[in-house]
């Protein structure tokens, strides 16, 4: 499958707000925060998603005016609420209560505006929870052709393993924890060779394994692996986004062309950086700019 990079990448799914237990709120939803920070990292994104007729479907379109993100994606439901997450911190790791049946489970294919074909198309697997999301979801790959990254986010009872595997048939790129990949492909003796029975199974062009505090590793098509270590002392706030953060320069070194060991590097280095704060998303310019510096975007 060709893979135009060019055209602006597309991001499809949930967008919410986390709700802490000290009372603060606070952009997210894994799709939203990779769009999110994509928009910072000057890649243009497309994001996909589907808010209420709400004061919080109001803040988002608002942010995402404010941050100069395109909106004419973004749905507004006049039957169903804008999402929320009640999110609880243990030790800095967060277990989630995610409403059902809100906006986003909603996206609808027919209000969807043209989008370029050939392009790259980001989408986890949570949003397809709920039939109108799911078949809006199956319409776009089949009407875009574009190249897929998926983004596995197993989170109780949301999930089955029969529609997971669907997502991951005709996609390019998966990322996904330890704990998922073990899941998906146990038969392996250890995480390198379950990642790459998850590559061969599914023709990826790479699958990306993150492991927490000790890294992250990517298996190729040609079985090269490379890997990749946070920093000895990483300040965890908390670790709500990591991972969404680290997918987002993901995509951003294949849009820019990256070699494996700098997007690895980079996207660790991002991730690490992300857990010193609170929430998924960064509503400030200085915390990117040295990153972009670093980089030369």
């Amino acid at each position: 499958m060709s893979f135009d990079r060019i055209q602006p990448p597309l991001v499809f799914g949930e967008v919410l707000f986390d709700c802490f237990q000290d009372g603060s709120t606070v952009l997210g939803g894994a799709p939203f925060n990779v769009a999110w920070h994509l928009q910072a990292f000057g890649a243009g994104p497309v994001f996909i998603s589907r808010v209420g007729k709400d004061p919080l479907g109001e803040r988002i379109e608002q942010a995402m005016t404010a941050r100069g993100m395109i909106t004419l994606a973004l749905q507004r439901d006049p039957s169903h609420h804008t999402g929320t997450v009640q999110v609880k911190l243990s030790g800095g790791e967060p277990s989630y209560e995610i409403v059902d049946d809100v906006a986003w489970d909603h996206i609808d294919a027919v209000a969807v505006p043209p989008m370029p074909s050939g392009g790259l198309l980001y989408h986890g697997s949570l949003a397809t929870r709920q039939a109108d999301s799911a078949d809006a979801l199956r319409t776009l790959r089949g009407r875009l052709d574009p190249a897929v990254f998926v983004d596995v986010n197993l989170r109780d009872p949301w999930w089955n393993k029969s529609q997971l595997q669907h997502l991951l048939e005709g996609a390019s790129w998966v990322k996904l924890n330890a704990a998922e990949l073990e899941l998906l492909a146990p038969d392996g003796d250890d995480l390198e060779s379950r990642a790459q029975r998850l590559r061969e199974r599914y023709g990826l062009r790479c699958v990306f394994a993150t492991m927490g505090p000790d890294g992250a590793l990517a298996i190729s098509g040609d079985e090269r692996v490379d890997r990749v270590a946070p920093a000895a002392s990483v300040e965890v706030v908390d670790a709500v986004g990591a991972g969404d953060g680290f997918a987002a320069v993901l995509i951003l070194g294949l849009l820019r062309s990256w070699s494996m060991a700098d997007t690895l590097e980079r996207a660790q280095a991002f991730a690490s950086a992300i857990v010193g704060r609170r929430g998924a998303t960064v509503d400030d310019p200085d915390f990117y700019a040295p990153f972009i510096d670093h980089w030369s975007l």
